[in-house]
This record gives C-alpha cells, sequence and structure tokens, in this order.
C-alpha cells in the first residue's frame, strides 16, 4: 500500500487527470465530461480530508482510489484513438470496472473501513468474483468493440458470443450483491439510533446510487438505449456521496464548535442536574449519561447517588472515562459512533472537568445521604425486631407463668374456703399478679403491638382509641395493608400523641385520621387541648420525627398555646 506521501501523490495524479480528460471531450459529451470531472473531483477531495483525519481508515483511501481511477480511466479512453495501444484501452477498461468493486467496498466498510461481519465480507467476494477473474476472462474473449480501435492486450480469442455470456454472468453477480448490499445498508439504517443515522447518511445515500446504477446496468444489456436522464441521475447521486461526507465532516466542525458555548454556559455555574443536557446538546447524542466515579463506595452512580453500571455499556452504546488531574471523575455513557471523534470528546471532558467534578461532589453527598438513611432504616428495623422479640419473649414466658400462677392460687383459695384469714391472705396475691399480668400486657404492648402483626394498622388503631381515655374520633381510609415499617410508625405515632394528649393537653377530645393515597401516607392527629408541644422537647416527638424521616417522611407539628396541638405526618408509599 502507497505509504504517507503515496495517497497525496494518487490524488494529485487524479486532479490533473481529471481536468485532462474532460478538456479532451468535446460536443455532444460535455455533460457526461463535466459529470466524470464532478465525479472524480468531488471523490479524491473528500478522500484526502477523510485519510488526513483517520488515515489508518480505509475509507479515505477507497474514495481516493476511485476518483483518481475514474479520471485515469477517462483519460486512457480519450488516448486509445489517438495511440491505438491495446495496453491503454485494457488499462482503461481495467480502471473504469474497478470502481465499481471500490464504491461496493466503500459503502460496505463505511464508515470504520473494515468487513466487519461474514455477511459484508460474502459481498464483497462476490462482487471481487464478477470484476477480478470474470473480468480478465470477458476481455480473454472481447474482440475489438469497431472499426479502428485496437483490440485488447488480454485478448487471446475473439469470440463475441462467449464474451456476451460471461458478461451476463458478471452483470447477474454484480446486480445480485448491490441489492444485498442495499439491503445491509437499509437494515443498518432501519437499526441505528439517530445520532447513528446521520453517520450513516452517505450510505443511504450510496444505496439510491447502487439502485440506480443497477438499473443502467440491466437497461444497457437488454434495452437499445438508456435515457440519458437516468445517466445523469446515477452520476449525480454518485457525486452525492462524497457530498454527504463532507457534509457531515463540516457538522462535525460546527459541532466543535459547541464546545466554545459549553465552556460560556458553564461560567454561569449552571445547578449540576443540568449538566448532562448542555453535554448532550454539545454532543448532539439525545441518549448521553453521565456516571460519577465514587472511589470511597468503588463504583458509579448517577446524580442522585444511585449506583449504576457502565461496564459492559451495552450493544450501541461506549464509555469514555473522564480524568481531572490524573484522578477519575465520571464517564460519559454514549451512543458509540461518538467514539469515532476523539478528539470531540476530550475537548468536551476538558471544557466540562470542573462542573463534573462538582457534580461528582454531589452525586458523592446524595449517596452518603442515602446510606445515612438505609442506616437509619436498618437500626429501626433491628430495634423493632428486637422488640418484637422481647414481646413475644414476654407474651409466651412470663406471662404465660404468671396466668398459671393466678390459676394456682384460685384453686388454692377454694381449698381454703373455710379459712377467713387465707382467703383474705390468697386474695390479696391474686389482686397483686393481676395488676402486674395488667402492666406486663401493657409494657409487651408498648413494646410492639401484636394486633399489629396479626390484624394490621386498623384493628390496632381501634384498640388504641378503646382504650383512650378521652374521646377520640377515628377515620381510616386503608384500601389494603401497609408495608409493615409504615404500619409501626403510624401505630407509634398515633399512640404517642394519643398518651401525650392524656398526659399534657389537657384536651377534652380528639381526632385521628389515617389516609393512603396519591402514593403517600397521611397520619394526623388533632386535639382541643392547651396545646405548647414541641417536637424538641421531653414529649418523644423527636423520636418519632426520625422515625418517620427514616422512610423519607416528614412530621409537622403546630401546638399554639391555648390552641389545641396537631401532628401531621406524611410519608411516601407507593
Amino acid at each position: 500500500m502507497p505509504g504517507r506521501w503515496g495517497w497525496p501523490l494518487i490524488a494529485l495524479a487524479g486532479l490533473v487527470a481529471a481536468p485532462v480528460a474532460f478538456a479532451r471531450d468535446g460536443p455532444p459529451y460535455v455533460v457526461e465530461a463535466v459529470l466524470l470531472l464532478l465525479l472524480a473531483v468531488s471523490f479524491i477531495g473528500c478522500g484526502l480530508v477523510a485519510w488526513r483525519r483517520e488515515p489508518d481508515n480505509r475509507v479515505g483511501k477507497l474514495m481516493i482510489l476511485y476518483g483518481a481511477f475514474r479520471a485515469f480511466a477517462a483519460l486512457g479512453f480519450g488516448f486509445v484513438v489517438e495511440t491505438g495501444s491495446g495496453l491503454v484501452l485494457t488499462a482503461a477498461i481495467l480502471l473504469q470496472d474497478s470502481t465499481i468493486l471500490l464504491v461496493i467496498l466503500l459503502l460496505l466498510s463505511f464508515p470504520d473501513g473494515r468487513l466487519a461481519s461474514a455477511r459484508e465480507r460474502w459481498i464483497a467476494a462476490l462482487a471481487f468474483v464478477a470484476l477480478v477473474p470474470l473480468e480478465l476472462a470477458w476481455l480473454a474473449f472481447l474482440p475489438p468493440e469497431g472499426p479502428g480501435l485496437p483490440a485488447n492486450a488480454l485478448q487471446i480469442d475473439s469470440s463475441a458470443a462467449t464474451a456476451d455470456a460471461v458478461d451476463s454472468v458478471q452483470r447477474v453477480l454484480l446486480v445480485v450483491s448491490q441489492l444485498a448490499l442495499a439491503a445491509l445498508i437499509a437494515q443498518r439504517w432501519r437499526r441505528a439510533s439517530a445520532a447513528r443515522r446521520r453517520l450513516l447518511l452517505p450510505a443511504l445515500v450510496g444505496s439510491v446510487a447502487l439502485f440506480l446504477f443497477t438499473t443502467v446496468f440491466v437497461l444497457d444489456k437488454v434495452a437499445e438505449q438508456v435515457p440519458v436522464e437516468l445517466v445523469w441521475a446515477f452520476f449525480a447521486t454518485y457525486i452525492a456521496i462524497p457530498i454527504a461526507m463532507l457534509a457531515g465532516m463540516l457538522r462535525d466542525r460546527l459541532a466543535r464548535g459547541g464546545v466554545n458555548e459549553l465552556l460560556v454556559g458553564l461560567q454561569r455555574d449552571p445547578a449540576p442536574g443540568e449538566l448532562r443536557g448542555a453535554l448532550a446538546r454539545v454532543l448532539r447524542d439525545p441518549t448521553l449519561e453521565v456516571a460519577f466515579w465514587l472511589p470511597e463506595y468503588g463504583s458509579y452512580a448517577d446524580l442522585d447517588g444511585r449506583t449504576v453500571d457502565v461496564e459492559p455499556p451495552g450493544p450501541g452504546r461506549a464509555v469514555t472515562p473522564i480524568d481531572r488531574e490524573g484522578r477519575r471523575i465520571a464517564v460519559l455513557v454514549h451512543d458509540e459512533t461518538l467514539a469515532r471523534d476523539a478528539g470531540m470528546l476530550e475537548a468536551v471532558a476538558a471544557a466540562a472537568g470542573f462542573a463534573l467534578e462538582n457534580a461528582r461532589l454531589q452525586a458523592e453527598l446524595r449517596a452518603r445521604l442515602d446510606e445515612l438513611r438505609g442506616s437509619r432504616v436498618r437500626i429501626l428495623e433491628a430495634g423493632q425486631a428486637e422488640r418484637r422479640r422481647l414481646e413475644r419473649n414476654l407474651h409466651d414466658g412470663a406471662q404465660q407463668r404468671l396466668v398459671a400462677l393466678s390459676l394456682e392460687l384460685g384453686m388454692l383459695q377454694a381449698r381454703f374456703a373455710g379459712d377467713p384469714e387465707s382467703q383474705r391472705h390468697i386474695g390479696h396475691l391474686r389482686d397483686e399478679l393481676a395488676s402486674s399480668l395488667a402492666e406486663l400486657r401493657e409494657l409487651a404492648r408498648g413494646l410492639h403491638p401484636a394486633v399489629l402483626s396479626d390484624h394490621g394498622l386498623e384493628i390496632a388503631l381501634e384498640g388504641l382509641v378503646a382504650r383512650a381515655p378521652l374521646p377520640v374520633h377515628l377515620s381510616l381510609r386503608l384500601p389494603s395493608r401497609l408495608p409493615s415499617a409504615h404500619e409501626v410508625a403510624a401505630y407509634y405515632l398515633v399512640s404517642e400523641s394519643l398518651t401525650n394528649v392524656a398526659k399534657y393537653a389537657r384536651a377534652t377530645s380528639a381526632s385521628v385520621d389515617v389516609d393512603r393515597s396519591d402514593g403517600r401516607l397521611v397520619v394526623e392527629v388533632v386535639d382541643d387541648g392547651c396545646g405548647g408541644a414541641a417536637p424538641d422537647g421531653g414529649s418523644g416527638l423527636r423520636g418519632l420525627a426520625d422515625r418517620i424521616e427514616a422512610l423519607d417522611g416528614r412530621l409537622g407539628v403546630w401546638s399554639p398555646e391555648g390552641g389545641g396541638t396537631r401532628v401531621r405526618a406524611e410519608i411516601p408509599c407507593a
């Protein structure tokens, strides 16, 4: 393959040959000559730009070869009559027909410059067979095309019938390969993302050009004359291929100018939540995601501190790491087409480095808050589990033994029915035992109300209201059972509030309202007492607030002096 200076020299030779060939064609071939000139020059020019941008990508090299071969072939055909050289004629024919293989390879390998799948390699192999071994076989039997024209240098026998048969096989193979290529490009387009479709636009234009070429190819064999307008349309669509590629390159250059706009926007210190949108606009990828590296946790997280997986990125996606001062701060998860423009990604990363660092700190803070919230929930759950265990132990152990002891005392009292003094002592013991059993049951209920686990919040609250020392109106709107943590929080909120009402409020009545709707659980306790309660006081409201906040809820207390007290909790509950 040509080296560093080989490709520019090939391009230069083609750019020189194209106008020379154009100048040799006079009327009535001016239009065709102009189209050939534009075709050669556009492919060579865009190929040079693509080669300079990505020297290791074959796309630019194939474009240079296509344009140069077109120019050399046109120049060769112009000199055939003057020189009468069969060698020049053969070279011109081979160069012209090889451009078909070049454009097929170009569209198959676009935009990465390689044949990635077996299907692509089979299409290329089919075109190769038609245009290399069968082309040589066709030339071996091709007679001179007109009086005064030389035979080609590869002719071994002049047989028009044999040459025509080989030509028919060539055309069938080429039509099949071109239709397969068009179907492949259509499939790529249908499956591609928006960013990928912008990149594949030249290939889509190429599929239209192939359709027109196939039509001209078939008509040239079966019809007496191909409509000249169809030939012009064929050339125009071929010229549109490098133009579409040039438009894509220009679009990329304009996108690079968006980095300056990004810098200006970041100077206004936008909120971290707006950063992803700004990066997506500059990179023109609405699917862009930003994940921040949290070294303390050894994982990536989104802006809300939630852990995200970035490896592997998934089909059609790519990951670009962003480092600042030698430290990983984030990664961009984007459409894989953006990975082709590493310079653009580096420029965006450099421009947004400081803002990404700020956003990373916010993500880390939110992750810490989530961890703290999770710790609070776990502590509450562990405490509640321990309270439930103690309640069960009291119920199944000490409480049952006291009940058994009370029964035995009853039987003992019946045995000493004739002894008043013994009857009095045993009766006193039974009364003390009943008081102890009542206190033990109250203690167990305070540790964890068994009725809550067994029958749910509604029955448990009805029991609380029934035991209250003042009239309490209970309103419940619970279409179904709540999660255990929510039931426990609501129960203790009502229990503590009613206890405070009984002890401190000097109230004559109270109301309890529990409602679950719109994804929230709302618990409200209101009394008509003297007011003056405070969450930070000794009323236990601070502990209730901690329990509610551990569930992402809020507790509000309104208690003006002489105006009663209103305690309201709102807890998310999907």
